[in-house]
């Protein structure tokens, strides 16, 4: 069985910092009214799986969760 990449934002610790659209930007993104982070693409494309687990590391609120599951 392959495995899936999955990313979710709590928004309850999002600070809107924005690491994680410029770490990922084909996978998040911030919300224009209060900045906090959207994720733009569930599960991850393979192609930008670094980059969502660096979006996650560099995430200053920790607010970042990402997991794999099967396919």
């Amino acid at each position: 069985m392959s495995q899936q990449l999955h990313v979710t934002v709590d928004l309850d610790l999002c600070v809107s910092a924005g690491q994680c659209a410029l770490a990922a930007p084909e996978v998040f993104d911030q919300d224009l009214d209060d900045g906090h982070s959207i994720v733009l693409v569930d599960p991850v494309p393979a192609e930008h799986a670094e980059e969502v687990r660096l979006a996650s590391f560099r995430c200053p609120a920790q607010a970042i969760h990402v997991f794999e599951s099967a396919a």
